[in-house]
């Protein structure tokens, strides 16, 4: 039995990637998805943020220090009509979970960049936070086939970027690694006045086909307002 995982190439955010040249790919993440895919197609329910003890104590790390948890993403993200704004309303969630990571910056900074994801039949799609200073505004000019956008007046930059396709053979114990499709990628400015940090929101297809543009922007109007955070003042 083979399964296969398609994650994003490109690290949290490409301001992040300009400076310390990072590439992440999360491998263990990927089994996790395996086990977890098998479990909910097997009670063919949509999937549930669960939170074992580390993630309790991850969000209880996080809300100390004003900070929101990858368990809180997650749920932001896994709600009821997600399917139907990602125009497959026959579809559900079939694994949904957050995780709470950061990067190490040169000089020994630590940037936390939480993450929450739900994958469905088509797509899978993930919301992501990363505490730095730095603003959204700018990164268009960092980035091929990037545009500039407004998601309730806060400042966005929507762009593509290549994925890499994941395969578990659970027979052999074996992965290989190879090119996937595309994820379109959506980083938002957490306040109007794009004073460092940025959501980032990423869709991408388990077929490799283009995400549809409007399904992700639909997503960010839906989701975005409701998560810890996001301010809709300066």
């Amino acid at each position: 039995m083979a399964g296969e995982v398609v994650a994003p190439e490109k690290g949290p955010n490409p301001w992040g990637q300009a400076i310390a040249a990072l590439v992440v790919v999360g491998v263990l993440g990927g089994g996790l998805y395996v086990i977890q895919k098998n479990d909910a197609e097997a009670a063919d329910k949509p999937a549930a943020c669960s939170a074992d003890d580390k993630d309790k104590k991850a969000a209880k790390d996080a809300k100390a220090a004003q900070r929101i948890s990858g368990t809180e993403l997650c749920t932001a993200l896994n709600r009821a009509d997600l399917p139907t704004l990602l125009g497959t309303p026959q579809e559900h969630a079939r694994t949904a979970y957050g995780s709470d990571g950061s990067v190490e910056m040169a000089g020994g900074t630590k940037i936390h960049t939480p993450e929450g994801t739900v994958q469905l039949d088509t797509y899978t799609v993930k919301l992501s936070r990363s505490y730095d200073d730095l603003p959204v505004a700018g990164t268009a000019d960092l980035l091929d086939d990037a545009e500039t956008k407004k998601i309730q007046d806060h400042p966005a930059v929507l762009y593509s970027s290549p994925t890499i396709a994941i395969r578990f053979n659970l027979g052999g114990g074996k992965s290989d690694t190879g090119p996937g499709g595309i994820a379109r990628t959506l980083l938002v400015a957490p306040d109007t006045k794009d004073g460092g940090g940025s959501y980032e929101l990423a869709i991408w297809r388990q077929d490799d086909v283009r995400p549809d543009d409007t399904a992700l922007l639909r997503i960010a109007h839906e989701v975005l307002p409701t998560v810890p955070g996001w301010t809709t003042t300066g």
